[in-house]
């Protein structure tokens, strides 16, 4: 049992074992809860949100908070005991990969023939029970929004893993997306693309909401607000 859990640390990181060290806060997480970033070979610090770059890794806490207090204190060039090109918005930058992937996931979904959009084809779809997530623009009209988000906590159980909705994404990204106009409310069925949406829809809202507490809150959200957990 001991072998499983141990963590083997490098320079301030850890590349083996369940658990990574948060170079800015010293605690060992699990790499859900963390980014890994690595230095190109031209020294710059880059975001490996896949987790697949080769070199080695300086994991940081998956908050905006945490990411611009690596920048602050220097933590890549002491974790990887070298001198790199460090860009002062990396945060920003983390944060919009974090919408591309949430963007690219929706596509994925949709292309699997899980995703149905309009408010009319969403009730029905919420209606037969066919709704694991809700997808919302972030400029979708707030009564409507929330009136389909009544519908399906009505239909599910929030304890359990189905029933998300998520926000993120404006209409143009959902569009650009799903390859339709005017796209605002989308419903996503269960299947493997969905869940990978909804993960991407929760890394991006815990990133952005950083240390808030999240209460016991179940997986729904004000229109405009990214998904809880």
């Amino acid at each position: 049992m001991r072998a499983r859990t141990r963590v083997e640390e490098r320079d301030g990181g850890a590349e083996e074992g369940p658990l990574r060290l948060c170079a800015v806060s010293r605690v060992h997480k699990p790499p859900e809860e963390l980014i890994r970033f690595v230095a190109g070979p031209d020294g710059a610090i880059v975001p490996d949100l896949a987790r697949r770059l080769p070199g080695r890794g300086v994991w940081v806490g998956a908050t905006r908070e945490a990411v611009d207090a690596a920048v602050r204190q220097k933590v890549f060039a002491r974790s990887l005991k070298r001198q790199v090109t460090v860009p002062p918005d990396l945060a920003v930058l983390v944060e919009r990969l974090m919408a591309k992937r949430l963007a690219e996931a929706l596509s994925l979904a949709n292309k699997a023939g899980l995703v149905v959009s309009g408010f009319v084809k969403v009730e029905e779809a919420i209606a037969r029970g066919r709704a694991a997530a809700l997808i919302h623009a972030a400029e979708a009209a707030p009564d409507g929004a929330l009136k389909l988000d009544r519908q399906l906590r009505a239909k599910g159980d929030y304890d359990g893993a189905a029933g998300a909705i998520i926000g993120g994404l404006t209409g143009p990204e959902m569009s650009l997306a799903m390859g339709r106009p005017n796209v605002i409310h989308a419903a996503a069925a269960e299947g493997g693309a969905s869940r990978r949406l909804i993960d991407e829809a929760r890394r991006l809202g815990r990133y952005r909401r950083g240390g808030a507490p999240e209460g016991g809150l179940r997986p729904g959200l004000e229109p405009t607000q990214d998904v809880h957990d």
